[in-house]
């Protein structure tokens, strides 16, 4: 008996360990800091209180800070990655020479090098050893911050702003004086998986949630633009038209930021910007923060089209959840920051400067609210994105031809891409991509394809549903891909991690035809053929004479149920297509005098990259 009480409370304490192991948890920091900026020199002072806490199950004895401006310089990790990738390399990171390409950092000059250079670090008071590793700092702890505990660290740095290459610096192309963004010490974020170090190449960024308090102490003749709350709009320029600017002695005003609960603190300072801002109906107060001139003039009639983004947004993924978001002319192309994004400015065309606004602004869904660490899943990040972007400005700018989806572009460049033979997997680390473009259609254009096939798959509605419940459950956190199947697979009831496999970590593609067609007096036998490798459920369809459309959908074995309904209209479910099977043939109810055309998909959905072959007109 004894020995049976033992072995129930050993099984006991056991699934309870293991339990709390794979409990999810996240870390959480708060931010004050205190900003002195040369703006002459392009330099600043920096003193920051940090307050971490450790709500993880591990006691952390080291910590990690990322310096993201030590990649802005000659012979760092992103210098060597450009000069190595030639021709392949990101263009804006490098430039043509002749016949050679070379890295556009290594022409940095000195005094226009990025830097942050810690002075000291304490914890808790206590001096604390440090390294730098390129743009990793790694701290050697005084005293192991335990399982929810926290602890206080202090430091004081001194910045160079760098020349404006990739995403923040001095003087940008369209004039910008100040982009600083990834521009203070900040902390690594640490989970299940250990802490996120990864150098910063050029691409992607992760944090722990985190409220700041941001005190800059700048001319006063600058504006500022930022991610945040700002507290004191009646002593600086820009924001009050009864605003008092009352300079110190040294002729600079202090700006007083907070934010609560974001992922990083961005802003940019310029002497010539314009703020405008108006609010929008269940949804956040906008600001916009430019250079008014006729070359920006599209911002002043893009207000309508956000007011209306952020309200399709909060209908169809679920609710912005901060009270303001800033667009802001500052960085290069565009990049997602807490409760703002840096873009450029000047745009040709309406359509492109929303278009633009809208991929820039849904990361604040698919990066910020949701917020996978996109270092390793750029695809959760800029593929869900994208998709959102599509879905949105199909709705706002309609096509002028008619169009089956809004993601046939999408599906027709991918498609034309798989013919390149340079595709590489989407499950590649961010950096790591070997060819730039290969990178962007791994990320973005297979990302958002995996959203457009999954909702061939279970159906539009389910993916609808799914979409919230990924919100619901997930927002604010740090979901992973087995946390967004898991949901897919609960709303669908079926089998999905195939797909995922297939789609993600390979670049095996769909390719589904017609092969033939036997006409009988009373009914016609049809056969299909896989000759791709990635297996598919497959949804068929015939037109007959009088314009009725017939839809039949064959489930694939691996999901093990098959979908309910969709929205391109009723259909009938035929027996499972097994996926070891290369052939499939079923018969249908209509002789060839009442068929017009068939084929696989009219919907135009499914990703097939030789669909010349899907349909056949009956003569």
């Amino acid at each position: 008996m004894k020995k049976l009480k033992f072995s129930l409370v050993f099984a006991l304490f056991s699934f309870f360990s293991l339990a709390q192991q794979n409990a999810y948890s996240q870390q959480y920091a708060k931010y004050k800091m205190d900003i002195d900026v040369d703006a002459t020199n392009f330099t600043y002072q920096g003193k920051q209180t940090l307050q971490y806490q450790n709500n993880s199950p591990d006691e952390l004895r080291v910590a990690y800070f990322h310096l993201y401006w030590n990649a802005f310089k000659v012979g760092s990790m992103m210098d060597q990655r450009v000069a190595g990738q030639g021709v392949n390399a990101d263009g804006r990171l490098s430039k043509r020479v002749g016949n050679t390409v070379i890295s556009r950092l290594s022409e940095i000059p000195k005094n226009e090098e990025g830097a942050q250079n810690i002075r000291w670090i304490k914890q808790n008071g206590k001096d604390l050893k440090f390294e730098i590793q390129g743009t990793i700092m790694k701290v050697y702890l005084a005293e192991a911050i335990k399982p929810n505990s926290s602890t206080t660290f202090t430091m004081e740095w001194d910045a160079v702003i760098p020349m404006q290459i990739r995403r923040a610096g001095r003087n940008n192309r369209e004039g910008i004086d100040m982009t600083m963004s990834q521009w203070y010490p900040k902390i690594a974020e640490y989970d299940y998986d250990g802490w996120a170090t990864f150098d910063y190449i050029g691409r992607e960024f992760h944090a722990p949630f985190s409220d700041y308090e941001v005190n800059i102490k700048i001319d006063k003749d600058y504006v500022i633009g930022a991610g945040g709350n700002l507290e004191n709009p009646n002593d600086v320029k820009g924001y009050s038209k009864t605003a008092e600017v009352k300079p110190d002695i040294a002729n600079k005003v202090n700006w007083k930021w907070t934010a609560k609960n974001i992922l990083d603190f961005a802003w940019a300072a310029d002497r010539d910007y314009t703020v405008e801002s108006f609010p929008i109906l269940d949804g956040p107060k906008v600001f916009l923060v430019y250079q008014k001139s006729e070359k920006t003039k599209h911002w002043e009639e893009s207000k309508p089209y956000i007011t209306k983004f952020f309200q399709l947004m909060n209908a169809t993924f679920g609710r912005y959840k901060w009270p303001s978001y800033s667009f802001i002319q500052g960085g290069d192309g565009g990049m997602e920051y807490g409760m703002c994004t840096m873009i450029l400015g000047e745009a040709t065309s309406l359509e492109g400067l929303t278009g633009l606004m809208f991929h820039e602004g849904a990361h604040s869904w698919f990066q910020q609210m949701l917020a996978t660490n996109e270092s390793v899943r750029p695809w959760m990040d800029e593929g869900f994105t994208q998709y959102a972007e599509d879905f949105v400005s199909y709705r706002l700018f309609p096509p002028t031809e008619p169009k089956p989806n809004p993601f046939t572009d999408a599906i027709r460049a991918y498609i034309n891409f798989t013919k390149s033979g340079k595709e590489e997997p989407a499950v590649w680390l961010a950096d790591h991509h070997d060819n730039g473009t290969a990178y962007t259609y791994a990320s973005y254009i297979k990302g958002e394809m995996f959203l457009v096939q999954l909702g061939y798959i279970v159906g539009e509605e389910n993916l609808n549903r799914i979409m919230i419940k990924y919100y619901d459950d997930w927002a604010m956190k740090h979901p992973t891909e087995r946390d967004f199947i898991h949901i897919a697979q609960q709303i669908s009831g079926m089998d999905l991690k195939w797909f995922q496999h297939y789609w993600i970590n390979t670049t095996k593609t769909i390719d589904y035809g017609i092969k033939n067609v036997k006409y009988d007096p009373e009914s016609t036998t049809i056969t299909l053929v896989n000759k791709g490798g990635v297996p598919m459920p497959i949804d068929f369809s015939i037109l007959t004479k009088d314009k009725k459309v017939i839809n039949y959908n064959i489930p694939s074995s691996l999901t093990r149920t098959w979908k309910s309904k969709d929205i391109y209209g009723p259909f009938k479910t035929l027996p499972y297509w097994a996926w070891t099977q290369q052939e499939y043939s079923f018969t249908i109810p209509y002789t060839k005098s009442q068929l017009s055309a068939m084929g696989i998909d009219f919907s135009q959905r499914l990703a097939d990259v030789s669909p010349e072959d899907n349909y056949l007109e009956v003569k």
